[in-house]
């Protein structure tokens, strides 16, 4: 069985006559749907720091948000297990939640469920194509332990500047584990690939 990991980020640990003058007035008792609404309207503004042109909530990381006990807490999920963008997704996540008055905001991680491709959105998806990283399609259907296999994953995958679905893969990693380097063999432009995971 599988229970879900959390890690729980308070948003500014530093004693209070040590933190920085803010004369905003603070958010000291968060609740009701205006709270929730402006506290999701922060953590949609924040952006994927590895693929700026998407916020956390088009990737699917942010995953809820919400008051407990007075206070805002968000839940966010890795796109893998070790993502070393967690760290800044978190700490721009909690600056944001500041700026918007919520001083005493947490940021929980969740490693279950387990991220998808899937959970990226549409608006998310054309962000991808826009910028020239072909998105990814439907993720494969697994129950159970999953077969290692060394041989290249067999993707549908189309060229994002020319649409030719001539291409070939030129490496299993791009610029970060979730990404794969594609060269078209028509226009022979390089272009990455979200994976489907």
């Amino acid at each position: 069985m599988v229970t879900a990991m959390l890690e729980t980020y308070p948003t500014d640990t530093r004693p209070t006559e040590t933190r920085p003058t803010d004369t905003r007035p603070a958010e000291t008792s968060a609740t009701g749907a205006e709270a929730i609404e402006r506290a999701w309207a922060a953590a949609e503004r924040v952006t994927d720091p590895e693929m700026p042109m998407l916020t956390l909530l088009d990737l699917g990381v942010l995953r809820d948000v919400q008051v407990e006990d007075g206070h805002v807490v968000t839940t966010i999920t890795p796109t893998y297990s070790g993502c070393p963008a967690m760290a800044t997704m978190r700490d721009d996540l909690q600056r944001e939640l500041l700026e918007a008055g919520f001083p005493d905001a947490e940021v929980r991680v969740s490693l279950s469920p387990a991220w998808t491709s899937d959970w990226i959105t549409e608006e998310g998806k054309k962000a991808l194509k826009d910028a020239g990283i072909s998105p990814p399609g439907a993720a494969p259907a697994r129950k159970g332990p999953v077969a290692l296999t060394l041989m290249p994953t067999r993707r549908a995958v189309t060229c994002v500047l020319c649409g030719s679905d001539d291409v070939r893969l030129s490496s299993e990693f791009g610029a970060t584990a979730c990404k794969a380097m594609y060269q078209c063999n028509d226009c022979l432009e390089p272009f990455d690939h979200v994976k489907e995971i």
